[in-house]
């Protein structure tokens, strides 16, 4: 419940006909909207220089909630990204994600929550920290995929930013194969396209795919970025043109454990760290996303690349056995220098 006797305030609210939930620390000059619906990010407002900046471009109303297009802050489970064919073997069993479905109608993204009504199950403040936790059951034994997995999702405000933790736990008998993705987009000036934004990657190597978007077989797939160099950004570096739906892996965390991928507006000073602590971050820059091209970047924490199910370097990291529970941790830290 909303409370006046702490720094920050939790609260329900409606845009239209959807149910959000607000986390809000008014007097350090932030606020955060989230939907019910697929759990996503709708905003994240910074004050700067008496006025509000929305870090995140997220769905603009409830209509666009319901339809979710470009997947704007999509929480991605049981897998994230794409799967190759809709088909993949686990523990020597073939799995078809779309029995009947023939041609070019086959794809299968993003896992199976985007429409999910997660249940508001926390809802808190106190005077350190903002909290919301959405919870959904949907993840339910189906055509390729056999399993049962609860979800629950916190975000967090607090001094640091905003942190998103997500717990993924197999209620079902057998063995499943699950991991996390993070589908965010961000903007660092309100005005400007991604070309005048730099971006850094703390990354020693890049995933290669084919034209659909799948990780090439083998260790074809990684490709050390000296031998890429349009796709290097461990230094930071102005966006320019790029052309990015890129996967990039080797990840190198900071002292503290992070791995912060950074992105900043020069003429501002706005800047951002999208932070994890293991896996995968995949950087796009929206240019087939009808819906204000290049006016903002996705970057992506995954816990295991676009495909996982398929490859058998990641069969041990999306292996989850009966009753276990894995956490994955991420979020934004904002510099307003």
């Amino acid at each position: 419940m909303p409370s006046n006797a702490t720094r920050y305030a939790a609260e329900r609210a409606q845009l239209g006909d959807q149910e959000i939930v607000v986390l809000a620390d008014p007097a350090g000059g932030r606020r955060l909207r989230i939907a019910r619906h697929g759990a996503v990010l709708l905003s994240f407002e910074v004050a700067r220089d008496g006025a509000m900046h929305d870090l995140a471009d997220g769905y603009r109303d409830a209509a666009e909630v319901a339809s979710r297009p470009g997947s704007r802050f999509a929480i991605m489970v049981p897998f994230a990204g794409r799967i190759a064919d809709a088909r993949y073997r686990f523990d020597g069993q073939p799995q078809d994600l779309q029995p009947g479905v023939v041609g070019a109608a086959r794809a299968s993204r993003h896992g199976f929550v985007r429409d999910a009504e997660f249940d508001i199950t926390t809802l808190e403040a106190d005077e350190h920290a903002a909290r919301v936790t959405l919870a959904t059951a949907m993840i339910r034994p189906q055509p390729g995929y056999p399993h049962a997995i609860d979800l629950a999702v916190t975000f967090t405000l607090d001094a640091g930013g905003l942190t998103l933790e997500a717990r993924m736990r197999n209620v079902g008998n057998g063995v499943a194969p699950c991991f996390f993705g993070w589908h965010p987009y961000f903007r660092v000036a309100e005005h400007s396209t991604v070309d005048g934004w730099q971006l850094q990657i703390p990354a020693q190597a890049l995933i290669r795919t084919d034209a659909d978007l799948i990780a090439l077989p083998g260790m074809a797939a990684y490709v050390a970025l000296d031998e890429a160099p349009a796709l290097d950004f461990r230094e930071p570096r102005l966006l320019g043109d790029s052309i990015l739906d890129q996967g990039y892996t080797d990840l190198e965390a900071d002292a503290d454990g992070r791995i912060r991928t950074r992105l900043r507006d020069p003429s501002s000073g706005l800047a951002i760290a999208v932070w994890q602590e293991r896996g995968v971050m995949h950087a796009f820059t929206a240019d087939t996303i009808s819906r204000d091209a290049r006016r903002a970047i996705a970057l992506e924490p995954m816990e295991c690349m676009a495909d996982a199910f398929n490859r058998p370097e990641c069969a041990e990291a999306i292996r989850l056995l009966p009753g276990a529970e894995r956490s994955f941790r991420c979020g934004v830290e904002v510099e307003l220098s």
